[in-house]
C-alpha cells in the first residue's frame, strides 16, 4: 500500500473513533465543569455558613476548632485523648499563634485570647446529652475542661458500624465515613478541623469542600502493611475469615482489594496537614502509606500516669492470692479470647506450684450492641472452659474503681496484635502491676522496654506463651517483682499528660498560622 493511502486510511480511521468518542468526551466535559461548579458554589455557601458560626455576640470574629469522634462517649483510649487534646488547646492555645509579624486577624486573636475560640465535637452519641458525656470523661478519665464544648450530634452514625458491611468491611465504613463527615459539614463549617479517631476518608472532604486546615490524630492505621503480609501469607485473623485463606483465588482478589484501598487511603491521608501518629509502629505504617514525612510527629497519648503513681507499692498486696487485670475496650481486635484461653490452660495444667487464690478480671468499655454481644460470648468462653468462677467482667466502671482493680493486681495482660500504643499497658506498668503484652506493636516498640538496663515488664505471643509467663510471674519472690514494679513505674514519665500537651501543641502548631 502507498504512503498516501496509508495516510488516507488512517485519518478515516481517527475519524471514526473520534465521530464514535467526541460526544462521550463532551458529555463527561461538561459533567466534570458541571460539578467542579457546584462545588464551589457549595464551598462559597460553606464559607458563609462559616463566617455566621464563627461571630460572637459581640461581633467578633470566633476561631472554630472541631474534633471529629463520631464515638466520643465510648470511654477508651481513644476518647482520652480526645479530652486531652481539647484541654490542652484551652489552656495554651494562645502560645500557637505566631509571634513574629502576624495579621491583623490573628494578632487580634492573640490578644483577646484562645478561650474566645469555639470548640466543637462531631458525636455520634445521640442517646445522651453534652453535659452527660462531660460527666462521664470525668467519671472515666478524671478530666475536666475549663471552656464549654459544643457537641454536633451526627444521626448517621450506623454509616460507619462494621456489622453493616459483612465484606468489604475497610471500604464500606470508609465510604460511610465521607457521607457522615458530610452531615458534620452541614451542620458546622470549622476553621480548624481535626480526625481524633482515624476516619481519614473525611479529610478532603472539610479542606477542599469545607476550606478548613485539616490535621490527624492516627491511633491505628485503616490498612497496614501487616494486614497486607496476613492477606498474601493466607494466614487466619480477625480480619481475615478461613474460607478466604482456604482459597487461593479468593486470598489474590482480597490482596488486590487491599492494595488498592491502600493506594486509595495514602491519598485521602496525604491531604492532612498536620499527622500527629501515637507510636513508632503507627509511624512506620502512616510514612508508607500516606508519604507526608515533613508533618507527620510522634505524641504519644496521654496516660493518666500520676494518678496511679500515687498509689503507694508496699499496699499493693492487700488481700490473698493474685488478681489478673485487663484493660481494654471489648473490640475484637482487643483478643479477649485469648486470654481466657491462657488462664484456663494456666488452671488446667496447674502451673503454678501450690496455686494461690486467682481469678481473671476483664475491664473494658462497650460502645454499641456488637461490643455487648462480645461480651456475653466471652462469658460463654469461660463457662465451656469451666473456670467461670474465676472470671469477672467490669464493664464502663467509673475511674476510681478501676484505680482500685491496678492497685490490687499483680498481673496486667493485653493480648492484641500490633496495638498500636498501649495507654491501658501504661496504666498498668504506673499501677504497679507487672505487665504481661503481646510481642508486637506499640507494646514491644516503646512501652514494655528495658529502663536503664532493667526489665520493666514481659511479652509474650500464644497461648502457651502466655500460660508459662504468667506461671514465671507468680513463681518470682516479692522482691523480685517488686524490683520489676519499680523499673515499669520508673519508665512511664514519658507518657504523662504534660509531656502529651507540650508535643500536641508544638505539632497543631501549624494548623493556627
Amino acid at each position: 500500500m502507498a504512503a498516501g493511502e496509508r495516510s488516507w486510511c488512517l485519518c478515516k480511521l481517527l475519524r471514526f473513533f473520534y465521530s464514535l468518542f467526541f460526544p462521550g468526551l463532551i458529555v463527561c466535559g461538561t459533567l466534570c465543569v458541571c460539578l467542579v461548579i457546584v462545588l464551589w458554589g457549595i464551598r462559597l455557601l460553606l464559607q458563609r455558613k462559616k463566617k455566621l458560626v464563627s461571630t460572637s455576640k459581640n461581633g467578633k470574629n470566633q476561631m472554630v476548632i472541631a474534633f471529629f469522634h463520631p464515638y466520643c462517649n465510648a470511654g477508651g483510649g481513644g476518647e482520652r485523648v480526645l479530652w486531652c487534646a481539647l484541654r490542652a488547646l484551652q489552656k495554651k492555645v494562645s502560645l500557637l499563634l505566631p509571634r513574629q509579624e502576624c495579621s491583623g486577624a490573628i494578632s487580634a486573636l492573640s490578644l483577646s485570647g484562645y478561650p474566645e475560640a469555639v470548640y466543637v465535637v462531631y458525636t455520634g452519641d445521640v442517646n445522651v446529652n453534652g453535659q452527660q458525656i462531660l460527666e462521664g470523661a470525668f467519671r472515666r478519665f478524671n478530666i475536666r475542661l475549663i471552656h464549654p464544648v459544643q457537641f454536633v450530634f451526627l444521626r448517621k452514625r450506623y454509616l460507619v458500624e462494621d456489622s453493616l458491611y459483612p465484606h468489604f468491611t475497610l471500604l464500606g465504613q470508609s465510604l460511610g465515613s465521607i457521607f457522615l463527615g458530610w452531615e458534620a459539614l452541614m451542620q458546622c463549617v470549622p476553621d480548624v478541623y481535626i480526625d481524633s479517631m482515624g476516619y481519614a476518608f473525611t479529610l478532603p472532604l472539610f479542606k477542599y469542600i469545607g476550606g478548613c486546615q485539616v490535621g490527624s490524630y492516627v491511633h491505628y492505621p485503616t490498612i497496614s502493611t501487616d494486614m497486607l503480609s496476613v492477606v498474601k501469607n493466607q494466614n487466619i485473623g480477625f480480619n481475615n475469615a478461613a474460607f478466604i485463606t482456604r482459597n487461593p483465588f479468593l486470598s489474590k482478589v482480597k490482596l488486590i482489594y487491599y492494595y488498592l484501598f491502600a493506594f486509595i487511603y495514602g491519598l485521602v491521608g496525604s491531604c492532612s496537614d498536620v499527622v500527629m501518629v501515637n507510636s513508632s509502629w503507627t509511624l512506620n505504617h502512616i510514612l508508607s502509606l500516606w508519604k507526608v514525612g515533613n508533618c507527620t510527629n510522634i505524641v504519644y497519648p496521654p496516660c493518666d500516669v500520676q494518678t496511679f503513681l500515687d498509689i503507694p507499692l508496699h499496699e499493693k498486696k492487700m488481700t490473698p492470692g493474685h488478681l489478673l487485670v485487663s484493660v481494654g475496650q471489648f473490640r475484637p481486635e482487643k483478643n479477649h479470647p485469648l486470654q481466657i484461653r491462657a488462664f484456663a490452660k494456666l488452671l488446667n495444667k496447674k502451673m503454678v506450684e501450690s496455686p494461690p487464690s486467682l481469678k481473671l478480671v476483664l475491664i473494658g468499655g462497650c460502645r454499641n450492641k456488637d461490643d455487648e454481644l462480645r461480651v456475653n460470648q466471652l462469658r460463654r468462653l469461660s463457662e465451656d472452659l469451666g473456670i467461670q468462677e474465676y472470671v469477672e467482667f467490669k464493664i464502663n466502671i467509673p475511674f476510681d474503681e478501676l484505680k482500685n482493680y491496678l492497685s490490687e493486681a499483680t498481673i496486667g495482660l493485653h493480648t492484641m496484635w500490633n496495638e498500636h500504643f498501649g495507654i491501658g499497658v501504661v496504666e498498668c506498668m504506673a499501677a504497679g502491676t507487672i505487665i504481661l503484652a503481646h510481642n508486637s506493636g506499640g507494646p514491644k516498640l516503646d512501652i514494655v522496654v528495658p529502663h536503664e538496663g532493667d526489665i520493666t515488664g514481659f511479652l509474650a505471643e500464644s497461648e502457651e506463651d502466655y500460660a508459662e509467663t504468667i506461671a514465671h510471674i507468680l513463681s518470682m519472690s516479692a522482691e523480685k517483682r517488686l524490683q520489676i514494679r519499680k523499673s515499669a513505674r520508673a519508665s512511664v514519665s514519658r507518657f504523662s499528660d504534660q509531656e502529651f500537651e507540650v508535643t500536641f501543641l508544638s505539632s497543631v502548631e501549624k494548623l493556627f498560622k
